[in-house]
């Protein structure tokens, strides 16, 4: 029997390892513009960014009054590639959605769009050089959380002259973002829209995370996140990609759209990709291999299964931030080097071993096992008092299809906002059948939904 998906891999070792080291990812994207954020940056568990950048891309045009701008958060491995324009004609991940007069109409509003810290298409990342040695971070990059990625995105807002935006509006990770953002700056957010997002990451997510990350960590070219003068880990990132593509999309969708079809019926069956939807697997996988940073893909994917916005786990990570606030004091006013304040611990070293037990443990062990939305269940109503500053019109989107982001999650984002206080919060339902990446193809159920709460009266 031959195996050519297997040969496949081994010929793409041969010519990376024969052609050079790792491709440079923010060539991937273009057309961008860079916020050079000059200063030490404090993430919330301990680590510090000597400085960092972040690749921003916009629509349409800011106002006078400079309060018509909209931030559109990203999700897991998204540009600031939105929409096309003269810089980059190539359509964007939201192309039909962003334009004058659509969904988000630029005739009205002026309309952002960033790559995260953490990501690889122009923003610091692992890939980035650590200017303390000038080589690139790998595993030495610190842990970073959603709430540090929002940060560092009104960092840019701040340089931008924009006080207060429109709207924050975010899909998956993103929803996770446009909620953070609502939460750490109320005051600087008018409207708030998550689609297909959650207030805090459930086992069953986590647990695909974690899978997708134990693939790409188990391929020999990772070599503990320091790949970048070698052969990339591009075999653990095609599985890795794999694996997440079953959980954007939905089985109703798969069995219209593949069924039980084989690629070459008139073939003996084979143990490469043989059924049409093993083929898209594997298509899907081979186009994302070498498309994006995998050390990016790890480091924002655990980012995701830490985001918790319950009071308890939102006081332990202020806590932390007081702790290691010191940290920027020695830097800029006592004049101390990074290596004196940080050392040269690797991001799973960053923490403080003496450091008292976080807020977050006391309260996941008085958690039952199984949450329900009711007034004596003190995991919900720690998480309705952690959203309980979110009172801006909010819009919740969810499919009915998703697996990765279950709808229950984002009807417990709208119930607990409501059990807050928040009057002004809409929630919808979807029932298309594509999935988590419903939000990306549904344009006349969520592009409508989205104008509405845009274009709302005050």
């Amino acid at each position: 029997m031959s195996f050519p998906c297997v040969d496949k891999l081994a010929s793409r070792t041969i010519e990376l390892d024969d052609n050079g080291p790792e491709p440079s990812y923010d060539r991937v994207v273009t057309g961008y513009e860079t916020f050079e954020y000059p200063k030490p940056f404090l993430l919330d568990h301990g680590g510090i960014l000597p400085k960092f950048d972040i690749a921003y891309e916009s629509w349409g045009e800011l106002n006078a009054k400079r309060d018509n701008a909209i931030l559109i958060h990203t999700g897991l491995s998204a540009s600031s590639h939105a929409k096309s324009h003269a810089k980059n004609t190539k359509p964007g991940w939201w192309e039909e959605f962003i334009g004058p007069g659509r969904y988000l109409d630029t005739n009205k509003f002026y309309v952002i769009c960033t790559n995260v810290i953490g990501g690889c298409y122009g923003s610091t990342g692992p890939s980035s050089i650590d200017p303390a040695d000038g080589e690139r971070y790998a595993t030495r990059f610190p842990i970073i959380t959603v709430f540090d990625m929002v940060r560092a995105q009104f960092l840019l807002l701040d340089h931008m002259g924009i006080d207060k935006l429109h709207a924050s509006v975010g899909s998956s990770m993103g929803g996770m973002q446009s909620i953070a953002a609502a939460s750490l700056f109320p005051d600087r957010v008018k409207r708030l829209i998550s689609i297909s997002a959650c207030a805090r990451s459930h086992p069953y997510s986590i647990a695909l995370r974690h899978t997708q990350r134990q693939v790409l960590m188990a391929d020999p070219n990772w070599n503990k996140g320091f790949y970048y003068n070698g052969v990339p880990p591009h075999v653990g990132m095609k599985l890795s990609r794999e694996i997440a593509t079953i959980s954007y999309r939905s089985g109703p969708e798969w069995e219209l759209r593949f069924g039980r079809k084989r690629a070459q019926e008139s073939q003996t069956p084979a143990l490469c990709p043989d059924f049409l939807i093993e083929t898209y697997l594997d298509h899907q996988g081979e186009r994302f291999c070498l498309q994006y940073d995998a050390n990016s893909l790890l480091y924002i994917s655990k980012a995701m299964d830490i985001f918790d916005m319950s009071k308890s786990s939102i006081d332990a990570l202020k806590d932390n931030r007081r702790r290691n606030g010191h940290k920027i004091e020695k830097l800029l006013h006592e004049k101390q080097t990074f290596a004196q304040v940080v050392g040269d611990q690797s991001a799973l070293e960053m923490h403080d071993a003496g450091a008292a037990p976080s807020a977050t443990t006391a309260a996941e062990k008085k958690r039952p096992t199984l949450t329900t939305l009711t007034e004596t269940d003190p995991a919900v109503q720690d998480l309705i008092d952690g959203m309980r500053n979110i009172t801006m019109p909010t819009l919740i989107l969810g499919a009915q299809s998703d697996i990765l982001f279950p709808v229950w999650q984002q009807k417990e984002i709208a119930e607990c906002l409501r059990a807050g206080g928040n009057k002004r919060v809409t929630y919808y339902e979807l029932d298309a059948m594509f999935g988590h990446d419903t939000f990306l193809i549904d344009r006349v159920s969520v592009g409508g939904a989205i104008k509405g709460h845009l274009e709302l009266l005050d």
